[in-house]
């Protein structure tokens, strides 16, 4: 976790997002996406392949939902055992500590590995459209 990862959850704290919005809960997964081990090869042909089924699908700068087809796909490609613990830790990890809504996002996640999973995949998907 980086020294501005506190800073960072301080930020969402004010942003008065719903704890149960999409948003947060995929931005809190994007935070900690480098605290699960994928390698970078693998990562970037999945994003590709993931990308195709977006674009397949009409505009692929659109909102997209954790439902989504394009992040569904990717996140069944990169799901592991060991990919999902490293999440649920990295998780757990946060210092949402005084935070309420982050700390009830976060606690959603935990509780939810499934949803946690897809999060994790979008926010990796949103970080390749971020990119472009």
């Amino acid at each position: 976790m980086t020294a501005g990862t506190r800073a960072r959850l301080e930020e969402l704290e004010q942003s008065e997002l719903d704890p149960r919005s999409s948003e947060l809960l995929v931005v809190l997964c994007w935070l900690v996406k480098d605290e699960v081990a994928i390698d970078e090869a693998e990562l970037n042909a999945a994003r590709r392949r993931a990308m195709f089924v977006l674009a397949a699908g009409g505009d692929p700068h659109r909102d997209l939902g954790p439902d989504s087809i394009a992040a569904e796909r990717l996140a069944g490609e990169l799901d592991t055992p060991e990919r999902r613990a490293e999440l649920a830790a990295a998780l757990e990890a946060l210092p949402a500590d005084g935070l309420p809504a982050v700390a009830s996002a976060a606690e959603s996640l935990r509780s939810d590995p499934e949803l946690a999973w897809r999060s994790f995949a979008l926010s990796l998907l949103a970080d390749e459209l971020a990119d472009e």
